[in-house]
Order: structure tokens, then sequence, then C-alpha cells
């Protein structure tokens, strides 16, 4: 069964610096029948204007993934960690017993444009930690790459939950299958353009959940960029 999740019908958060789109309830937007799916709890497309940012900020108990399309960002933590994440880059927190952080914009003139994902961790009260991995490259060859992972993919960072997620970018006319074992889940969510997921056709910002199937198979309609996650 495929479940879809409509880019129009959203949350969404409006502030002087940012724009946000919520698939799941997060902060003051809340709707019951759209809490998360499986361990995945938040999939939240950001686009933070020139300059602005998330003043630092606490978490703890949750795998945070950070996934830049356009434009740069600007990380600090308590861990002592500073870096910039530029698009095709993947930056992976485990907030474990408690950190605290701030992302900002530093450019004075181009928004950046961003994916912020949280992962509920299989185990509570972990030493945090913190992974930063460039796949632009390896983008460039379309097919998926899995660029998080709890069972140790080659080149993924490194989540404490049993998911894997993978990034792909395509061009129209592309296929990729990949195959689900049995209990898995998968959920896919396009960033740009639009493909078709076991016959069902989704656009930008189009989120999909999957159960009860041996597989998710993708065909490209477009251009396109899209996440797909593999979950218990």
């Amino acid at each position: 069964m495929t479940s879809v999740r409509p880019a129009a019908e959203r949350g969404a958060a409006q502030l002087d610096w940012l724009d946000s789109r919520h698939t799941f309830s997060f902060d003051q937007y809340y709707d019951p029948r759209h809490m998360g799916f499986r361990s995945l709890r938040v999939i939240n497309e950001d686009r933070v204007a020139p300059l602005g940012g998330f003043p630092t900020h606490p978490h703890r108990d949750m795998e945070i993934i950070t996934y830049v399309l356009e434009g740069t960002l600007e990380h600090k933590d308590s861990m002592g960690n500073g870096s910039i994440i530029r698009p095709g880059e993947v930056q992976r927190m485990s907030a474990g017993t408690g950190i605290t952080h701030s992302e900002y914009n530093p450019s004075k003139t181009v928004p950046v444009h961003l994916l912020q994902i949280w992962i509920h961790p299989s185990q509570r009260g972990i030493q945090p930690s913190y992974e930063q991995r460039d796949y632009a490259e390896r983008l460039a060859g379309g097919e998926l790459i899995p660029v998080a992972s709890g069972s140790g993919s080659p080149g993924a960072v490194a989540i404490q939950q049993n998911a894997e997620l993978f990034v792909a970018r395509m061009k129209p006319g592309a296929r990729a299958t990949h195959e689900l074992a049995s209990e898995r889940h998968a959920w896919v969510q396009v960033v740009r353009g639009a493909i078709e997921v076991n016959g069902v056709k989704l656009g930008a910002g189009d989120g999909a959940g999957i159960s009860g199937e041996r597989a998710v198979r993708i065909s490209t309609l477009t251009d396109c960029e899209f996440l797909l996650f593999d979950l218990a």
C-alpha cells in the first residue's frame, strides 16, 4: 500500500527569515494523523533568508540529519564542531544525552534551502556525536546512494536506528528498484521534479509511505531529486 502526503497539505511556518513546510507534526503545527512514519519523526523543508538562521537551542535523544539543497548553512554546536554544509552534503548529529546547536545562513544575498530530518534513536541516553560527509560527486552518477545507515553501509553517516536513508538525482526516464525485506517499510520524499512510485505520481514536496510491499519501484518523469527511507 502507498499512502501519499501531498506537498500542499503539509504544515507551514512563516517568519521574516524562515519559510518552512512540515511533512509531520512539528512545533506549533499539530495533526494527530501525521505524527511521523515508523521511526521517522520529522521532515522539514526549510528556506532560510540571507543572514537568517536558528539561534542556539537544545536537543536530546534524537538522530538529526541535515541535507542542504541550495546555498550554504553554517553550523556550530556544544560539542565544539563548526562547519559549513553545502549542497550534496549530509550532516548527522546524535543528540543523545543533550546538545545545543545553531544553524545560520552566512550569505548576505543567497537563501539556503535544506531538509531537516529527525529519526527516533533505538537507544536513549547515548553519548552525543557528529558526522558530515559530501555525496555530490557520487550523486552525479544517477543512482540511489546510501547516505545514512544504522547497519554500517560503507560511506554512509552512522545513525542509531534500524533505518537506512538513500538519496538520488536522476534524469527523465530513469528507473530504480529498492527491495524491501520482510516487515520493512519505506518513505519516499521528492525534493525536485516528478517521479512515479509503485504506480503513484509524486511531485516536488510530496511524500509517500509504503507498507506491505516487497519493493519500491521508481520511474522518473523529469530531472529529479528524492530521498528514500528504509525503515523497520
